[in-house]
């Protein structure tokens, strides 16, 4: 290609985004609802409405311990949008109530069902536009993603980590907040349209019923196992230490409505625990304890490790998390090798019918589901077992329609026999 032709090129650029249309408000911004008189006016406004109802929840996760929803937006044909700040109502359950009997469109419904329930406000029937996008094969899910990309609209990303707790919330954070909500319902209408075309509609509705259906997420044993870093630690009596200093930090932090890591970093959790200090002045010289939050609760900090110090032995807690599925899949080949062996022709099995119907393997077939199936199968490995075992997990009808089959087939695989010894 010769200078002139290179020059004649159009530049590709670095944003896909980059010519697309900024989104902007179509209405205006609307002031944010914090009366009784205000929130009356809204609830009426949308049980006036049609169709379905856009619903989005900010919360201040990385700034707050709790993960209540500090704004909770809003809108719906005929209603148009409206910015409800839940903090001084406590309680939204007469708007919750003025739309239930509409489908809430909500993107990463998982995300948001919770704080909003805590606010009375719960849905009979859901759309989750990003879920829709992962049955549809988009590699890219976000919300400003798939408005780019099915609606051809740029979204603004800066406020997206913002402290939503912050008041008064600034106007550009207000404005950010709106456009969630702003074209949700068109991108809801051109992703059925797409699911339908791809015969994916009966799939979607199953997976929205689900989300739904779910129960309460349990909380997870052993929390403190979480601990970023957790590598670095070689032993029981650090593992002791971890445990101590998480704790203190949970109750803290949760007295304070606080991020546990605003008050003491994982990384200053695990250097304690890595150096075991003696004392309390020697806790005072380590790199991650001359912050100022750390440094505010030296003496509770040093009092949760001297506690781990002086545990007995049978105190002390276990290598490994709690985990009551199988072991690890890396330790199969050792321990059983014709599970590893069930295991590798079901991942690439499940693996090849996701990729045949463009989906991420983990929404065909959940992988925890897989391994357990793998490890410790039905005694009577047949269609009809693998399907009630699939079912007992959770799995949906089209899920089990896809895969039943071939994982049946899975599990009569057996490890390759070890070779004849020579001698």
């Amino acid at each position: 290609m010769s200078p002139a032709e290179t020059q004649q090129q159009p530049p590709v650029p670095d944003d896909p985004t980059e010519n697309l249309p900024l989104l902007e408000l179509r209405d205006g911004l609307s002031e944010v609802i914090e009366t009784d008189a205000a929130l009356a006016e809204v609830v009426e406004a949308f049980r006036a409405g049609t169709g379905p109802v856009a619903v989005d929840a900010e919360r201040a996760s990385g700034y707050r311990y709790s993960h209540r929803a500090y704004l909770v937006q809003l809108r719906r044909e005929g209603s148009g949008s409206a910015l409800v700040d839940p903090i001084p109502f406590g309680d939204l359950s007469a708007l919750g109530d003025a739309i239930v009997d509409a489908e809430w469109i909500i993107h990463a419904a998982n995300q948001d069902l919770a704080c909003l329930a805590e606010v009375g406000m719960v849905p009979r029937k859901v759309f989750d536009t990003e879920l829709a996008g992962r049955l549809l094969g988009y590699p890219k899910v976000g919300l400003a993603s798939l408005v780019s990309e099915v609606l051809g609209y740029k979204m603004r990303k800066e406020h997206s980590a913002a402290d939503w707790s912050t008041r008064p919330l600034p106007g550009p954070w207000l404005v950010y907040a709106a456009l969630d909500v702003e074209m949700l319902i068109e991108l809801r209408n051109e992703i059925e349209a797409e699911l339908r075309r791809e015969g994916k509609w009966e799939w979607a509705e199953q997976e929205f019923a689900a989300i739904l259906a779910a129960p309460p997420r349990e909380p997870k044993p052993d929390p403190w196992r979480r601990t970023s870093g957790m590598h670095r630690v070689r032993n029981r009596r650090s593992l002791a230490v971890v445990r101590a200093l998480w704790e203190a930090r949970d109750q803290i932090a949760a007295a304070a409505d606080i991020s546990p890591g605003r008050i003491l970093p994982d990384a200053a959790i695990v250097e304690a625990a890595a150096a075991m200090p003696a004392d309390r002045e020697t806790l005072q010289r380590l790199t991650a304890f001359k912050g100022r939050g750390a440094h505010r609760h030296m003496r509770t900090w040093w009092e949760a490790i001297d506690h781990a110090r002086r545990l007995p032995e049978s105190e002390l807690p276990k290598q490994g998390p709690r985990y009551d599925g199988p072991p690890p899949a890396r330790a199969w080949a050792d321990r059983d090798p014709d599970a590893a062996a069930r295991l590798s022709a079901a991942r690439s099995a499940v693996s090849e019918i996701a990729e045949a119907h463009r989906l991420p393997t983990e929404n065909l077939l959940s992988p925890d589901t897989i391994r357990r199936l793998a490890w410790t199968p039905p005694a009577d490995a047949d269609l009809a077992a693998v399907t009630t075992f699939l079912r007992e997990h959770n799995a949906r009808e089209w899920q089990i329609a896809l895969t039943a089959e071939v994982l049946t087939e899975a599990l009569a695989t057996e490890a390759p026999a070890p070779p004849e010894s020579l001698d």
